[in-house]
């Protein structure tokens, strides 16, 4: 990927270094919520990263106690940093597009940087959860050791897999700019678990075709390099529901799933970046994922 090429964002938090100190939202998932799902992983088998990932997502809206932990504003120095800077600012350039083509405005999210553990707006946002964005502060939270760890626990290594982790997550903040975030957390409260799991599973694979959509732009301005597309689509197949919960308990239980299987992460990013059309990723109207 040519990312030296792209845009800085200035909308990076960097809070590396500074521990996991701080206030924290009430009502977000917080200590107790995370023993919860500690024990529910223990009991099924599932890594917690999936369970986290859609439970923090999918915490409710509202402004909520600001999060009183603050890092550094700006574009860091270090390369990591200079890398997620130059992809967040590349997503910033297609939704803003987007958006403005059909008459709205884009709302740019913030990407905070953090090492071990951070306080969100969501609760206490660890390392072991992977990356995670918040609605409540509309806040992309990663813990770049997670780019290390894709390399050797996932088998899924390059910059352009990292770089489809980081547009995954903001198309979840595109997901709560169009409302669609609140929609479904109304509907998963009154539903069963399985078809709660299911809504879960339909919000990941949207933000998939998401990011593929970000990365059809992309390709058309140049930016790609051969390889590229297929260290996503390794990236996809490697964080699979299916992959992890084979790796992890020996068996797949697909009415747990959260985010969906290998095969359909890897189709939903290919509808998107093949289509580059929001219109085509309505993962929830589909009757096939």
């Amino acid at each position: 990927m040519r990312w030296d090429d792209l845009k800085r964002s200035g909308n990076i938090e960097d809070r590396r270094g500074m521990g996991g100190g701080g206030g924290m939202r009430r009502g977000g998932l917080g200590i107790g919520g995370l023993i919860i799902v500690g024990l529910l992983a223990w009991a099924t088998g599932i890594d917690p990263r999936v369970i986290l990932g859609g439970v923090e997502m999918m915490q409710g809206g509202g402004s909520g106690t600001q999060v009183q932990q603050q890092g550094k504003q700006g574009t860091p120095e270090d390369q990591v940093g200079q890398f997620v800077s130059a992809v967040l600012g590349s997503t910033e350039d297609t939704w803003t597009k987007i958006f403005q083509a059909n008459g709205q405005t884009y709302k740019e999210p913030s990407l905070v940087l953090f090492s071990g553990a951070t306080p969100s707006a969501c609760g206490m946002g660890q390392a072991a959860m992977g990356p995670f964005y918040c609605p409540n502060d509309q806040k992309v939270y990663l813990d770049t050791s997670f780019f290390q760890e894709m390399k050797q626990r996932f088998n899924a290594p390059g910059d352009f897999a990292a770089a489809y982790v980081v547009a995954h997550e903001v198309g979840h903040h595109v997901q709560n700019l169009l409302g669609i975030l609140p929609r479904v957390q109304q509907e998963r409260q009154r539903v069963s678990r399985s078809e709660s799991n299911e809504l879960s599973v339909r919000t990941e694979l949207q933000a998939d075709c998401f990011a593929g959509v970000w990365a059809s732009q992309t390709q058309r301005a140049g930016k790609l390099e051969d390889g590229d597309i297929e260290e996503a689509l390794n990236a996809a197949t490697a964080i699979g529901d299916d992959k992890i919960q084979k790796q992890t308990q020996g068996q797949v239980v697909p009415d747990s799933f959260t985010h969906g299987s290998s095969a359909q992460r890897v189709r939903w990013f290919k509808i998107g970046l093949e289509s580059g059309s929001v219109q085509d990723c309505n993962t929830f109207s589909a009757q096939r994922l």
